[in-house]
């Protein structure tokens, strides 16, 4: 992957962009392309590119033009069939000269225009611009692999793969968007396209945008945003019900060998995560099939041993006949001691602690002179893989007798008994609505948002009460009312746990900051198109998570893994509380930094801190409790290092 950044001129009058700004612009993200930079400046446009070779490494240099120079492309990504597209335009009458995949963006452009991007497979944030009409396009993969941010400042139009090189450019004031963090409590993610800076927004997986500035004719500058792929499952009743597994799992087989074969395609080297259960030892074990055993993996050994996956790494790697795992060694200390350089990769508070061992493992293959590595996210997402599915269909049996909600009343009954905040018994309701149905999802962000009613002060109040994080996921919700409940949980799945955190807090942006390009086989177009139609009973039967992935990996891995059950990685969520307590979380909750920021109750965090010691450890609300506290010091954090840098010393 690489970085790309530029600005365009929204006015008429075509004004030359500084070029120093935009070299600004493109050293902020050098980390996302160490190895080239290439520019591009014309009247009233600017496109910059850090490269991170990968395909094409003598002539991938970008920009890249079509044959006349009226069409310019930036990209960050991939394109895993532009061999096949190449074979396709030349035969129509093009001429490509290099060997990379970006090349074959603009011709494509001449061909389609905008119906381009629905045509692309990969991961991919591309920017087009179009001299002859005079058009800038901004797009986003399906899945939202390659993040794209974007901004308005009055005349001005800026973009970048970070945020960070928006500020760089001083055209892009750090201001708080007070809806981010109350995304971020939500969610614990931010799906898009809020960000936590005030104007500064995140494009949408597959969304694009159109972008023409104002003309002499007295056309006013237009930008238009549009979908030009969204993820959509069958009415309910109508899946696919695949009769015969044998069939059905070796189609699923012969797909996911496929998805693989593709990202293993590289001039460099591609290695593999392996943290011992089923999704990436699949990738793992396909990966190895296809390439041979020299592949390298990598997996994090976490010193707690309900967490601790080595065991179960080096398992697989003896039975798909590959090296041991390269192990990266993470403590809770290292949790806290990383949290500094984690918000400064993500540009947003981070809770999950386990992105802050991803960090550290990306490292790890970055001294192991890799660049790219498979993964197995969107297994989880794709198959029902996420325990509170199952906790919901339990609680659905409470719901067998038409009008008595009883899995509302164990709900609200269990939370009272531990003495939790909680919501009004209507506000569960309302979500539903917003979203087209129930939702495993609605409990299994609850746990965190109820640290609203613990911690947020006035001023944050006023923003739950006006916002609802929910609407802004602009869910089909004609469509969705017809899909099965476990699809719309998929739908949530993909759009904010995945897009707003695994692919971005866990992925990208922990990856990219060690120029370590992540591939995803679980995402390859064609996967998710074939699990999408299936029934189902295919993702969870019974209580039976990922049936069919488990079924497959019965071919491929020893009955230990292929029967495990999920193991959330995590550090432990108190481990900015040790003792001693580490000074910079200190200083960022004190009586003076929490005033500073205006985001929480002062009292509540202080009397929180210390309190929640006396909860039983592992209990919900406990890990409610430790969440929230959490998300406090992460957001005092992100404060800290993006807003105004006065909150500690210590770091």
């Amino acid at each position: 992957m690489c970085g790309i950044a530029g600005i365009l001129d929204l006015s008429e009058q075509q004004r030359t962009v500084p070029e120093e700004i935009v070299r600004k612009m493109a050293r902020a993200i050098v980390h996302r392309g160490p190895d080239e930079e290439g520019f591009y400046f014309r009247p009233g446009i600017a496109l910059a590119i850090r490269r991170l070779s990968i395909v094409g490494l003598a002539d991938g240099q970008q920009p890249v033009t079509n044959e006349d120079g009226t069409v310019n492309v930036v990209f960050n990504g991939e394109l895993f069939d532009h061999l096949e597209k190449r074979t396709e335009l030349e035969a129509r009458g093009h001429r490509l000269v290099k060997h990379c995949d970006t090349e074959i963006i603009p011709h494509m452009w001449e061909e389609y225009q905008q119906g381009m991007f629905e045509r692309l497979r990969g991961q991919f944030a591309i920017a087009l611009w179009d001299e002859r009409e005079r058009r800038l396009a901004l797009g986003r993969d399906r899945f939202g692999i390659c993040p794209l941010y974007w901004t308005r400042q009055g005349d001005w139009l800026l973009f970048a793969s970070e945020i960070k090189a928006l500020l760089a450019s001083g055209m892009v004031h750090a201001k708080t968007d007070r809806r981010g963090i109350d995304h971020i409590f939500t969610f614990s993610a931010l799906p898009g396209p809020i960000t936590c800076f005030e104007g500064v927004q995140l494009l949408r997986a597959g969304h694009y945008l159109n972008i023409a500035p104002a003309s002499e004719r007295g056309r006013s500058a237009e930008i238009t945003e549009r979908a030009y792929w969204e993820m959509d499952f069958p009415d309910r009743g109508e899946e696919e019900r695949g009769d015969d597994p044998r069939k059905l799992v070796d189609e699923f087989e012969q797909l996911m060998l496929q998805a693989v074969d593709k990202r293993l395609k590289a001039d460099v080297p591609v290695g593999s995560y392996l943290s011992g259960g089923v999704d990436s030892s699949m990738i793992a074990a396909l990966a190895c099939h296809l390439k041979g055993a020299a592949i390298n993996t990598y997996t994090v050994r976490v010193d707690s041993p309900e967490l601790d996956e080595l065991n179960a790494a080096n398992l697989v790697a003896r039975h798909i006949k590959t090296k041991p795992p390269i192990v990266q060694e993470f403590r809770a200390e290292d949790a806290v001691n990383t949290y500094p350089e984690l918000i400064r990769a993500s540009e947003a508070p981070v809770i999950d602690t386990s992105c802050a061992a991803l960090l550290q493992l990306a490292r790890r293959v970055h001294e192991s002179d890799q660049k790219v590595v498979l993964t197995g996210e969107g297994a989880d997402e794709w198959l029902i893989g996420y325990p509170w599915y199952k906790i919901a269909k339990i609680l659905d049996y409470l719901d067998v007798l038409p009008g008595l909600h009883l899995s509302d009343a164990a709900r609200r009954g269990y939370l009272r008994l531990n003495d939790v905040p909680q919501y009004p018994a209507e506000f569960r309701h309302s979500i539903e609505k917003t979203i087209g149905g129930p939702n495993a999802w609605i409990d299994a962000y609850g746990l965190l948002t109820l640290s609203k009613l613990r911690f947020y002060s006035e001023s944050m109040h006023e923003v739950r009460e006006n916002a609802n994080p929910w609407a802004d996921l602009q869910i089909p919700l004609e469509r969705a009312r017809r899909w099965h409940p476990l699809n719309r949980g998929i739908w949530v799945a993909g759009r904010v746990t995945l897009a707003g955190l695994l692919l971005q807090a866990k992925g990208d942006r922990v990856a990219m900051h060690s120029s370590v390009e992540v591939r995803y086989p679980f995402l390859d177009e064609d996967v998710f198109a074939f699990l999408a139609r299936l029934d189902p009973r295919w993702k969870l039967r019974g209580l039976r998570d990922k049936h069919l992935l488990r079924l497959l990996a019965e071919r491929w891995l020893p009955p230990s893994v292929y029967r495990r059950q999920k193991v959330i990685f995590r550090a432990p969520l108190d481990s900015f509380h040790m003792h001693p307590e580490p000074p910079f979380v200190g200083q960022l909750l004190s009586e003076e930094s929490l005033r500073r920021t205006g985001y929480f109750d002062v009292a509540a965090v202080q009397h929180w801190r210390t309190a929640f010691r006396q909860m039983k450890p592992g209990s919900l609300p406990r890990l409610s409790v430790e969440g929230g506290l959490a998300a406090v010091v992460a957001t005092q954090l992100w404060h800290h290092l993006y807003i105004e840098g006065n909150l500690t010393d210590k770091l």
